[in-house]
Order: structure tokens, then sequence, then C-alpha cells
């Protein structure tokens, strides 16, 4: 599993409990209290900072990651959860130095602008392409709408969002 754990912020009484999870395809563990967001894990445990602590609140999709497979808000997920589970981060997209396509039309299309909402916008928009959300435009929105973008990139992002939809040849 590796040596991946790192103490553990202050703890307030609750017992904290060492979880593993598969991040990325690589084996981790970290010792966590029960009332630790898989954001935090990710974040403050794992040293992974890809996903973005917005609201805290999981009301702007910042912090959008994937649990085996299925999008998840991480700031509302324990990360004692996800123990045995795999998780796939902004990090993880990607093939080596490589962008995922995704990323590469969000550069291509300035859908990124201030990019603090870019890793969960992502994350989003490859899943509903996966989940066959993306017919139009109002289903892209539609389907994106718990992914919020301050700078509103929204038309850059759909743009995006269909250059790989159509790539992959169709909705």
């Amino acid at each position: 599993m590796g040596t991946d754990i790192k103490a553990a912020p202050a703890e307030t009484g609750a017992e904290a409990r060492t979880i593993a999870l598969t991040v990325n395809g690589r084996e981790r563990e970290a010792r966590v209290e029960p009332r630790v967001s898989l954001l935090d894990a990710l974040r403050e445990h794992l040293g992974l900072t890809g996903s973005k602590k917005g609201c805290d609140q999981g009301a702007c999709g910042a912090c959008t990651v994937w649990v085996d497979g299925r999008r998840v808000l991480a700031c509302l997920t324990l990360a004692v959860t996800c123990d045995g589970r795999e998780v796939t981060t902004i990090e993880g997209l990607g093939d080596g130095d490589g962008l995922h396509p995704m990323q590469a039309a969000f550069v291509a299309h300035d859908a990124l602008q201030c990019g603090f909402c870019t890793p969960g916008q992502i994350m989003s928009a490859v899943a509903l392409l996966d989940e066959g959300h993306a017919a139009d435009d109002s289903e892209i929105a539609e389907w994106m709408s718990g992914n919020l973008c301050r700078c509103a990139a929204y038309p850059n992002i759909r743009a995006a969002i269909r250059e790989v939809r159509d790539a992959a040849g169709g909705a």
C-alpha cells in the first residue's frame, strides 16, 4: 500500500481510522476522523490539490470527483464511506504528461478563465459524455448545472464538451 499516511490534523476526540483507497489507479492510505470529507482527505492527507474547495456546501461543484466511476461532490462525501473504493480526481484524467481530450478542449476553447472551477467542470463534463447526456446545448447545460462558474464561461465550456463529443462520434 505504500507510506502515504500523514499525521492527521489535531483530533477532536473522534477516533481516527485508516482507510484504503485506490486513487487514480494507485493504492493509497490515509488516517482520518469519521467527520473528514473526501475532499479534505484528498487535499490534506494525500496531497492531491487539484480538486478545489469552493463552497464546502455542495453547491458549486468545484470538488467533483468520481467514486467507482460516478461523479460525487467530494466536500459532501465522507472519506470513510470511500474505504476500499476507487476514486478518480482531475490528476488522474490525463495520460502521463498528456492532457485528456476534455482538458485539451477546455484550453482550446478558453473554457477555464480564472480556473478555479475547472477541475470539477472537467470531471463532470467527461462523466456527462460517458452517461450520454450531451445531445444538445440544453441537455449539456442541464447535466452541468451542478457546476458553477463565476466567470460565466458557460458558452466556452459547452463548446469544449461539444468538441470532445463530436470527436468521439456523436451525442
